[in-house]
């Protein structure tokens, strides 16, 4: 059955509704009320807002329905950006692979997995560039000795790494604890 008529036909039943008292409340057609549960239509728009509005409900709790909430996926989405320090690009790769596969399926994984690739593009980005910047400056054999910007860009690229292991587990504790809103910073989203 339709997960989205299900929801809206069992909440109904729990409020002790019939469908028309339903379509009443909600100043919807009988017979939209009828093909929504019956699975020939899905409520979207002004109709799913006004049902659930007469349900008492939120939109989301409808549209989540038949997700399953499992923060330990959620976990292994985070801690698989650590993958970088074996694979290279893998803190995209392998994150990317996890949520692609089941974003639908689990409750918070599409916001949470396309707000952890968005950071990561941007900090692989700029973790790269650091790097193309010290190979360009040791082929140039500069005296890298007595060059602050050579020591500083050194110490920038530790920094960044090591930000990319410490958050992802400080995220992984988060979501175990029951926090699963977006936690990394985004400044810039190249996947929408």
């Amino acid at each position: 059955m339709n997960e989205i008529g299900e929801k809206i036909k069992e909440v109904r039943k729990r409020k002790g509704l019939s469908q028309e008292e339903l379509a009443d409340v909600a100043k919807v057609n009988l017979r939209t009320i009828q093909r929504i549960e019956n699975n020939k239509n899905e409520p979207r728009g002004k109709t799913l807002h006004l049902i659930c509005e007469a349900l008492d409900l939120n939109a989301e709790d409808i549209l989540n329905y038949g997700k399953k909430d499992d923060k330990n996926y959620l976990i292994y989405l985070h801690l698989s950006v650590i993958s970088f320090l074996v694979i290279p690009l893998g803190n995209i790769i392998l994150p990317l692979i996890i949520w692609v596969t089941k974003k639908d399926k689990i409750i918070n994984l599409k916001e949470a997995g396309l707000n952890l690739l968005n950071f990561q593009i941007l900090w692989t980005f700029i973790t790269y560039v650091g790097l193309i910047l010290f190979i360009i400056l040791k082929m140039m054999q500069l005296n890298l000795g007595k060059l602050v910007f050579f020591h500083l860009l050194i110490f920038l690229w530790g920094v960044f790494n090591a930000i990319n292991i410490i958050l992802p587990i400080l995220f992984s504790i988060r979501i175990n604890s029951g926090k699963t809103k977006s936690l990394y910073p985004n400044i810039i989203k190249f996947i929408k």
